[in-house]
């Protein structure tokens, strides 16, 4: 009876010894897992923040790439917006330039109507071959003014060596000294341009 005795206490032990290793187990287990939870946690706040980092890095990118294009492009305009300025500039010059050249070739023309005209006797203004050159004058002076080409104002004018060529001295009691007294042959100018400067004699 003894030995059944003691045989059923030393069976209740182990038994009470394995529950207690097994609560002891479990609660190790229990106390784990939050350790595992945050450790994974911790990896998953690591791995967004290293994705948060390589968006923001990927849009700072962007950003000054596209500010990079922005001013690749305004520098172009401008300098697009300079070509065409000084191709406008060249095309201006280059017009002036030609309508002078034909201008200073019409100017003898001009003249020529001028002296013509001018010998005409009073008794045959009136022919219709002198009223046909004087129509063909009047003409040719509109075509030339609506181009820009006005006469220079010379006789009674003070002299003025940027308008007038002086190639002789006159006396005049009439005209102060330095005053154009005679043109001896007419300037022009084109759009305030001296194409020719008018030949002159002035006051001494």
């Amino acid at each position: 009876m003894a030995e059944e005795k003691d045989l059923e206490e030393q069976v209740k032990e182990e038994a009470a010894a394995a529950e207690a290793e097994s609560a002891q187990e479990a609660a190790q287990a229990t106390e784990e897992a939050p350790a595992e939870e945050q450790e994974h946690e911790s990896k998953k706040d690591k791995k967004a923040s290293k994705k948060a980092e390589k968006a923001d890095k990927e849009k700072t990118a962007l950003k000054e790439k596209v500010e990079e294009l922005e001013d690749k492009v305004k520098r172009q305009l401008a300098e697009f917006e300079n070509f065409r300025n000084r191709t406008e500039k060249e095309k201006a010059e280059s017009y002036d330039l030609g309508a002078r050249s034909v201008i200073e070739k019409l100017l003898p023309v001009v003249d020529n109507f001028e002296r013509g005209l001018a010998t005409v006797p009073e008794d045959k203004a009136d022919d219709p071959y002198v009223d046909g050159m004087n129509r063909i004058y009047r003409q040719l002076m509109t075509e030339l003014e609506k181009m820009g080409v006005e006469p220079i104002e010379a006789v009674g004018q003070p002299f003025d060596p940027n308008l007038h060529n002086a190639v002789m001295q006159a006396q005049s009691d009439e005209l102060e000294s330095g005053t154009v007294a005679q043109e001896l042959q007419k300037g022009y100018k084109y759009h305030d341009k001296v194409v020719r400067h008018s030949m002159v004699s002035v006051v001494e």
